[in-house]
Order: structure tokens, then sequence, then C-alpha cells
């Protein structure tokens, strides 16, 4: 499979934290690295998937108005758009249709360090 993107970094204030919040939001786990002086929580993925990592470092702010990453909701996003609530995240686009449900849905929140982040789910 040929996709447009292939990696993703999401910058931190607290790497601690933010692996919480996102190992509670989306069940994921990591793998903890440190490299050139930035620590690095590398989300686990199969071969040849996408993926990305939490980076704490000089260069990496969090931020609610950059490049919105768009992580897989599952079958319901009031999933984990509910645990992102419970843990210290908060929605600020609840479930919206794309083109009337017929493209999917999606939704917005910030994550425990403030990033804007996004779900998508096809139903």
């Amino acid at each position: 499979m040929n996709n447009v993107a292939n990696w993703f970094d999401i910058p931190v204030t607290d790497l601690q934290r933010a692996k919480g919040f996102y190992q509670n939001v989306l069940q994921v786990t990591f793998k903890d690295e440190e490299m050139g002086g930035y620590q690095l929580a590398i989300f686990n993925a199969e071969e040849g998937a996408v993926s990305g990592m939490l980076v704490l470092g000089e260069h990496y702010q969090p931020s609610q108005t950059g490049t919105v990453v768009y992580f897989n909701g599952g079958a319901d996003l009031s999933v984990p758009l509910d645990r992102a609530v419970q843990n210290g995240g908060s929605v600020i686009l609840p479930k919206t249709p794309i083109h009337d449900g017929d493209c999917g849905y999606f939704a917005l929140f910030l994550d425990s360090e403030g990033n804007r982040v996004g779900l998508y789910s096809a139903a």
C-alpha cells in the first residue's frame, strides 16, 4: 500500500503525561527511546503501517493551530472522545458527518499537551 503520509511527530511538554493520555484514549502502547537529546515514545504499529511518535525536546511545541493528525476512532467515536475528556483533554468538535456520513465521520479534541488532534471513523 502506498500512503501519502508515512510518519508523524506529536510535540509534548510532559512525555509521561502524554503517553498515559494516548494509552488510555487510543488503547495503544509505546516503545521509549532517546535520540540526539530528544525523548521519544514511538507508537507500536504493525510492520508497514503508518505510525509516529510523541517527542519531547527543542523545536517541538504543542499547538492548537498546526497540522492535525487523525487517528482511527474505531467503530464509535464517542468512546475515544469520552476517554479524552476523562484523561484531561477536551472535545472541540464532536462527531461530525463528512458528506452526510457517506465518507465517514470525524471529531477534534485537545490532548493533554494542548495539541489539536482528530479522530476518524467510517460509521
